[in-house]
């Protein structure tokens, strides 16, 4: 018996019948002989690229085990279900006990959107103006701090 990741990436006009999919997918799991040890339902997620014109999917991952030639059998039923726009099967050493790391992005991502946004004091205000006023880049790509931007702004001052 080997074990493995099913991640499967639904349609997200279908997140409706997720239930009854996750369903289907578990009888068809258990006719394949495939034990289930584990299922996270991760939600619906932007996706990085567009696939078949979706710009978001709903991430459903299953931690199985069975025999490698049995999954040749799912993977043709699922193959040419409309329903899924993604899967992709990943053979593991182990399960893991706890979330998975996509589980926990998915977590934290609900509880930023919970905060409240980040507030600009008056001296980074200055620090931005001057910086669009020296047309000099604005985006911080290398993290440097509030402080490090506004010494480099002085410095352009001191030299003009």
């Amino acid at each position: 018996m080997k074990k493995y990741e099913a991640v499967i990436i639904l349609n997200p006009n279908l997140s409706s019948k997720v239930d009854t999919f996750k369903k289907d997918f578990e009888d068809l799991l258990k006719q394949n002989s495939f034990s289930i040890n584990k299922i996270e339902d991760i939600g619906r997620r932007q996706l990085s690229y567009s696939i078949n014109n979706h710009n978001k999917g709903h991430y459903i991952i299953f931690s199985i085990e069975g025999n490698p030639v049995n999954l040749i059998n799912i993977e043709n039923k699922i193959k040419y279900n409309d329903s899924i726009i993604r899967h992709l099967f990943i053979s593991v050493k182990n399960h893991q006990g706890e979330d998975s790391q996509l589980m926990i992005d998915s977590k934290n991502k609900k509880d930023d959107s919970e905060a409240e946004p980040p507030v600009i004091k008056d001296k980074e205000k200055d620090v931005l103006s001057n910086n669009k006023q020296n047309n000099t880049d604005v985006t911080n790509s290398d993290n440097e701090s509030t402080v490090e931007l506004k010494q480099k702004s002085e410095e352009n001052h001191e030299n003009e």
